[in-house]
């Protein structure tokens, strides 16, 4: 399974590289752009750690890709999408689609649909 997670992972990254993004950076703009959330949240449901999802929030700051503000709990930051972020997303996401496009003709309906039963199974 690790070696079939790098793959697709490398898979998808090299597809989202024109966009100047890989591919957990675009699932958390996804996120991102569906809701502005704290990191709290954003963690939870991305499945990663609170020091992790900081981790790449501040990437995705450094790239002016996204900012942070206070939240009503002083004490959590919530996250948002920039205008260069916005303009990420939009450009990456197509390529995310042809990526996503590629996978499902070559692996076809059944073994997707078994891969997917695999992934819920965990």
């Amino acid at each position: 399974m690790r070696m079939a997670t790098r793959k697709i992972s490398a898979f998808y990254d090299e597809g989202l590289a024109p966009s100047g993004i890989n591919v957990a950076q675009y699932g958390l703009l996804r996120r991102i752009a569906a809701k502005n959330m704290s990191l709290t949240e954003l963690g939870a449901s991305a499945g990663l750690d609170r020091s992790t999802i900081g981790r790449n929030v501040r990437v995705l700051e450094r790239m002016k890709l996204v900012k942070s503000a206070r939240g009503k709990d002083q004490r959590e930051a919530v996250v948002s999408l920039t205008e260069a972020g916005t303009a990420t997303l939009a450009a990456a996401t197509p390529l995310w689609q042809a990526c996503q496009k590629k996978v499902e003709e070559r692996l076809g309906p059944e073994k997707l649909e078994v891969l997917r039963e695999a992934l819920e199974a965990l």
